[in-house]
């Protein structure tokens, strides 16, 4: 499936414009690969960038993956024009990631 952020698709033409799809996904940014950071770890600067950097990754991608499978269930082989936005949760360690973007049919 094609993903981009632009509203064409250079070497495609876009047949059918299917509908806005969207991909959400959110956990705690401190965990990554299924571990979370330990208290000391919080505390040292670079353990807590690569900690909170993979967590987002990990987010970004479950995201990814739901805007795939939205825009798959409507007949789409591209998504275009999409958008992404990272959000923290208030009073929690808790991120939020919105992808959202228009379904389309390319040739």
């Amino acid at each position: 499936m094609i993903l981009t952020t632009t509203h064409n698709i250079e070497g495609f033409k876009i047949v059918d414009y299917l509908g806005i799809v969207t991909g959400t996904a959110y956990d705690s940014s401190y965990y990554s690969n299924g571990t979370k950071m330990s208290f000391k770890d919080m505390f040292s600067m670079s353990k807590y960038y690569e900690k909170y950097t993979l967590g987002l990754e990990a987010i970004k991608e479950k995201a990814f993956q739901n805007l795939k499978d939205n825009a798959l269930k409507l007949g789409a082989n591209a998504v275009v024009g999409i958008q992404l936005d990272v959000e923290p949760l208030a009073n929690s360690s808790t991120l939020l990631v919105s992808i959202t973007g228009t379904a389309v049919k390319a040739e």
